[in-house]
């Protein structure tokens, strides 16, 4: 039998209890921002209302190290910054600076609109601190976050070098499977945008580190799509590798980056070098 894609990307309705999972996510995230007040929130990378930025500053930030930019998912259509602020936690507590995104959503744009707009705050992170950065994000940020590792930076106008390393979740990275689905209704992409903005088919610089994470428990396209870009930026000399998060599921996957003593963050820290 073919494979039902709306099913296999149908996260929300793969796993029952999202909602709570969900309003954890707004709960935690807002705890962490009430104790940090030294974080600086809302920083402009763009002249749009949600091209804005929070930066969580480590209190004891290590030298040298890269500023990791979290991107949050939600089908490039759902979500903002406000709901992750305490994906910061774990890696702060490693000496690493943590910022956390938001960016316009589908319908409003395109998704090669929000492509831009995460390379601009890629930019203006490097430019306010004079720091590579290392990106990491979830689900349709993790996609994102791929596109930073691979984007033509020399073409933008930057070093190469401006990615340090990078470790998408969860992602996208084969759009072509998406467009005969729900997730398309929104987002409008035409065959042109799929080969377009797929980053399986953009060519990241070899010897970058990448690690490709995915729940155990996520559906056999998120897996395929994890194989998928390992497998081909291994073929173009990135140092790229997969982790499987036993027993975890789409929404549950990143909570571990929220522990400062979890494998998972002990992963992104060993990433930043």
């Amino acid at each position: 039998m073919p494979l039902d894609l709306d099913a296999e990307y149908n996260n929300r309705a793969m796993v029952p209890d999202h909602p709570a999972i969900m309003a954890a996510w707004v709960r935690d995230a807002a705890a962490y921002r009430a104790g940090r007040p030294d974080a600086q929130l809302d920083q402009a990378y763009g002249t749009g209302e949600r091209h804005r930025y929070d930066l969580f500053p480590a209190a004891s930030p290590r030298a040298g190290a890269p500023i990791l930019l979290f991107i949050h998912g939600g089908y490039w259509q759902a979500l903002d910054k406000t709901s992750f602020s305490h994906m910061a936690a774990g890696a702060n507590a490693h000496g690493l600076d943590v910022a956390v995104m938001s960016y316009d959503l589908c319908p409003q744009v395109k998704l090669g609109e929000i492509v831009d707009q995460v390379i601009a705050c890629t930019r203006a992170l490097h430019r306010v601190t004079g720091r590579r950065v290392l990106p990491f994000g979830h689900s349709a940020g993790g996609h994102l976050a791929a596109c930073l590792a691979s984007a033509n930076w020399p073409w933008i106008g930057e070093a190469p070098e401006i990615i340090a390393a990078a470790m998408p979740i969860s992602g996208l990275f084969h759009l072509a499977p998406l467009r005969a689905t729900f997730v398309n209704k929104a987002m409008g992409m035409e065959p042109g945008d799929v080969s377009r903005l797929s980053p399986i088919t953009w060519s990241p610089r070899p010897g970058l580190k990448v690690t490709a994470v995915v729940g155990g428990d996520e559906s056999s396209e998120y897996h395929r799509q994890t194989r998928t870009l390992v497998s081909c930026w291994s073929a173009l000399g990135v140092v790229a590798k997969e982790i499987v998060v036993p027993g975890a599921n789409h929404f549950t996957v990143i909570a571990p980056f929220a522990d400062p003593a979890s494998a998972l963050t002990a992963e992104l820290v060993a990433l930043a070098g």
